[in-house]
């Protein structure tokens, strides 16, 4: 075994380093996303390698993604692997687009001197595009 394969953190340690419940690394096992080692008494031991994982799945599911999304990341094997990546990543486009949209309103709402932000031409302009059919 390479020494950054070694396992050597506990469950309940990487539970605890990530602010998770252990029912939750166990979740990602029965889903294919975590193959932790296991010791002699069958208790599950979590290399270095096994916590990039589960900081990839973190960092994945704070941006949206779904654990089947993730795991067809992980695997290199997955039919339509690229697909579901880039669907994922046009997915953050619009997302971050939205969020760009919504904090210049923020900071248009924060300055302006309009007691009703509904009835200033330039706030109603960040939704312009929301009103067009209407």
């Amino acid at each position: 075994m390479k020494s950054s394969e070694q396992a050597v953190w506990s469950v309940g340690q990487v539970a605890e380093r990530f602010d998770i419940g252990t029912n939750v690394l166990r979740h990602w096992e029965d889903m294919g996303l975590l193959k932790p080692a296991r010791d002699s008494a069958d208790r599950r031991r979590y290399s270095r390698d096994d916590v990039v994982r589960v900081a990839v799945i973190q960092r994945s599911k704070a941006a949206g993604m779904s654990l089947e999304q993730i795991r067809v990341m992980l695997d290199a094997e997955t039919r339509g692997r690229h697909e579901v990546l880039l669907a994922h990543v046009e997915d953050l486009d619009r997302r971050m687009e939205e969020m760009r949209l919504s904090r210049e309103m923020t900071m248009h709402a924060f300055r302006c001197k309009a007691h009703d932000l509904t009835t200033c031409s330039h706030f109603r302009g960040w939704v312009d595009d929301l009103l067009a059919d209407f």
